[in-house]
């Protein structure tokens, strides 16, 4: 029982860690789908030259990937940051005071559920084995052999929102003139009916309402845009 501990631990994060980026990669999607509907839609109200909507919506796709990526980028090398730093002062600790450390770690696995007695063999035997990795697991909730990485991030976030926002461009550039609208909107509905459902149950949660809520925030979104462009485009601006 108590060697399965850290195995059982660092399954469970390792799960949490897909699912999060999972969840990430469709929320990512998602952004996509909706920014760039709201381009193209928008544009689409004040002309329907193809020329100029694959131009705004082109320049809107590498505007907003690119910001997804740096912003990922930034928000995980910080968390990375932060990480190390933890780990960094947690090494000192050990290496200063191991006896205030066992306790500690002891201490932790009691608060877990484990008597008194087990809680101090485990925490024996997880310090002889690897301290760093067991205080960094069960204190700080950190794999150090898994930290964050920035690049992957950044490199999925790009991916992700590029695969949502190609969805809105091709349907408003491929079909012909009088079939653009019609079929972007339904077909970014059908996304964001897709993402909805897939977030909710990634978070176990409620299918519906989440639907609803992502569907009818981009149907607001395109709505919204439609109208300021077919009355800048009346106006001639």
């Amino acid at each position: 029982m108590v060697t399965d501990t850290p195995h059982d631990e660092a399954h469970g994060g390792a799960l949490g860690a897909r699912l999060n980026w999972l969840r990430a990669a469709v929320l990512g999607a998602n952004d996509g789908v909706v920014s760039t509907a709201g381009i193209v839609v928008g544009v689409a109200g004040a002309t329907d030259s193809r020329a100029t909507l694959l131009t705004a919506g082109l320049t809107g796709l590498l505007a907003g990937s690119m910001s997804m990526a740096a912003g990922e980028y930034v928000s995980v090398s910080t968390q990375r940051d932060s990480e190390k730093a933890a780990l960094a002062v947690e090494r000192r600790e050990l290496r200063e005071r191991p006896e205030e450390e066992l306790e500690e770690l002891t201490g932790l696995l009691v608060a877990r559920g484990l008597s008194q007695v087990v809680a101090r063999e485990a925490a024996e035997q997880l310090t002889e084995r690897d301290a760093l990795r067991a205080h960094a697991r069960v204190e700080l909730g950190i794999d150090p052999d898994e930290l964050a990485n920035p690049w992957h991030a950044a490199g999925a976030s790009f991916l992700a929102f590029t695969v949502g926002a190609l969805l809105p461009l091709l349907a408003i550039v491929l079909p012909p003139a009088w079939l653009r609208l019609p079929v972007t909107v339904l077909s970014v509905l059908a996304a964001l009916t897709l993402t909805g459902w897939w977030s909710a149950r990634l978070g176990a949660a409620s299918a519906g309402p989440a639907v609803l809520r992502n569907v009818g925030g981009g149907a607001l979104a395109m709505a919204v845009t439609y109208g300021a462009g077919s009355v800048l485009g009346a106006v001639g601006v």
